[in-house]
């Protein structure tokens, strides 16, 4: 049966595109309904997608069909996915707020479906605090986006806003749309985020992770159907709607929660930068500057890795992280093997697109027969990979993802 991707077309001079990602996607044996606003009209016609289609456009919220059926819901129902291309900020304003007031943004909010964001606007636009406000609104909701791309705009600025390539829309659609429900049924949990190990109460030391790879996980992992809990260290950002979240503070809170945790889920995947040591003694008041030198005696943190790995329940699976900045495959190799883990995402700190901060990610994954190291993509692209190979090694050991 043929897949239904619902297309929105909003007002901006890429609307021209949403024809040719139409065209692709027949082509390849997905079923389309386009809808646009009225504003999309004055760049394309309705006519151009009925062609393509050989479905009606719907553009009016009042228009009168002849099943009598109310359009806005039967379409919702029948969509697989829903994809905005392009996403102008005044639509991407509407959804996250829950505004309802033309047949995209009413079909869009009635659609129990996987939700794709295409931005495309002047640069001035998406910089602005309020859109990106809403981006960001739209990710906590669980709507994947597809970043702009920087380039030359129809206004003549160059700058990012540009909309994405349509090949990367449709890699980003039968992605989705190839790994929805994948997960159905499993406990998936992540760990993310840095450790601080406090000196005193005013210090602590701590990591440059921002948790990002680790967030971008379980959103992937809710994506795909799992029941999905997220062990968080201290980090900057919005919790993923539908994800349970447990926030701790030092290694030694992140041990303890993952204890217990850990013996109800399927698939466990450490990606916290967790410290491997703790001051052996936290001071009760602020360590007042004396001399030129500070002594401090540090002791080892528990290695929840390792731990996990000693006392897996029967068919989990396990999957580590390792940050190098030299011999990459060797230390992770080790750590794989040494750890008991069935797969170790590895990255080199100096490679470019990597790294603790970014939104993007180069990574090697090893397993104990083979390793492959994957192109540079957004660190959700990365997460859904991850998962991916997991639920294929669940499937290996006689339990089925499904």
């Amino acid at each position: 049966m043929k897949k239904t991707v619902v297309l929105g077309v909003s007002g901006g001079i890429a609307a021209f595109k949403a024809a040719q990602l139409t065209s692709n996607l027949i082509k390849k044996g997905y079923d389309v309904e386009v809808i646009m606003t009225q504003n999309a009209t004055e760049f394309i016609t309705p006519l151009t997608f009925e062609s393509l289609t050989k479905h009606n456009v719907m553009v009016s919220t009042f228009e009168k069909v002849a099943d009598r059926s109310v359009k806005h819901i039967s379409i919702a129902r029948r969509a697989d996915i829903f994809v905005i291309v392009p996403a102008t900020a005044n639509v991407i304003a509407k959804i996250v707020h829950g505004l309802a007031d033309d047949m995209l943004t009413t079909t869009f909010l009635a659609a129990d479906c996987p939700k794709v964001i295409c931005p495309a606007m002047n640069t001035g636009m998406y910089e602005n605090p309020v859109t990106q406000k809403n981006l960001a609104a739209a990710k906590a909701l669980g709507y994947e986006l597809v970043e702009p791309e920087v380039g030359y705009l129809a206004c003549g600025d160059t700058g990012k806003g540009k909309l994405a390539d349509i090949a990367h829309i449709e890699e980003c659609i039968h992605r989705t749309l190839e790994t929805t429900g994948l997960l159905k049924g499993k406990r998936v949990l992540v760990t993310a985020g840095p450790t601080r190990e406090a000196l005193d109460p005013v210090r602590f030391i701590s990591n440059h992770s921002s948790g990002k790879m680790g967030y971008e996980i379980a959103r992937a992992a809710r994506d795909m159907g799992a029941d999905v809990t997220l062990i968080s260290g201290p980090v900057q950002l919005s919790a993923p709607q539908g994800v349970r979240v447990v926030n701790v503070v030092s290694a030694q809170d992140m041990f303890a929660a993952v204890q217990k945790e850990y013996a109800s889920c399927d698939i466990i995947i450490k990606a916290a930068a967790v410290g491997d040591y703790r001051a052996q003694k936290t001071e009760d008041n602020k360590i007042k500057k004396q001399g030129e030198f500070l002594e401090i005696t540090f002791v080892k943190n528990p290695d929840i890795l390792a731990w996990l790995g000693e006392h897996r329940v029967s068919n989990q699976i396990i999957c580590g992280f390792a940050m190098e900045t030299e011999h990459l495959l060797k230390h992770a190799t080790e750590k794989l093997n040494k750890k008991n883990c069935d797969m170790i995402v590895a990255n080199n700190l100096h490679e470019q697109g990597a790294g603790f901060q970014g939104d993007t990610n180069v990574v090697t994954l090893i397993q104990k027969d083979h390793s492959e190291t994957l192109d540079l993509m957004s660190k959700y692209e990365v997460g859904v990979e991850i998962l991916t190979r997991l639920a294929a090694l669940s499937k290996e050991r006689g339990e089925s993802p499904c």
